[in-house]
């Protein structure tokens, strides 16, 4: 299957994240849709993944970022039936290497995908940075 992938804020299947973030995420779940689509509003940058033939969002990253020198990646995702198509690396390749951000200072959570960011300079913090851990009900 051929995909394209797009950063065109406007292409982005709203329907399509929120049910993916709200059903089947480990994280950010205790986002109601005005919180997500406040997010999307407020987004610096987001990338899509659609199948080329009909146009269907199957992935999705977010950033947000002061737009100088730093940005923080969010909410990625490969819809399951598309996994294995490199689809992840695509997109976090657009999302970081080859968009305006490409020299800053990123940072993002994860606890399972540690593989995938490796692969794009991502590390474990160096003793500049800390982390004030979310409150509770938004872990």
């Amino acid at each position: 299957m051929d995909y394209e992938l797009d950063d065109d804020p406007a292409r982005i299947q709203r329907d399509v994240v929120w049910n993916w973030l709200s059903a089947d995420a480990y994280w950010g779940r205790w986002r109601t849709r005005a919180d997500l689509d406040a997010q999307l509003d407020a987004a610096w940058r987001v990338v899509g993944a659609y199948r080329a033939d009909t146009g269907e969002q199957v992935g999705f990253a977010r950033a947000a970022s002061d737009g100088v020198s730093f940005a923080y990646l969010a909410d990625v995702f490969v819809l399951p039936a598309h996994q294995g198509a490199a689809l992840g690396k695509r997109l976090v390749a657009l999302m970081i290497d080859d968009g305006p951000g490409r020299d800053f200072r990123w940072t993002l959570f994860t606890k399972d995908a540690h593989t995938l960011y490796e692969q794009f300079g991502f590390a474990a913090p160096d003793q500049t940075a800390m982390v004030r851990p979310a409150a509770p009900h938004m872990r």
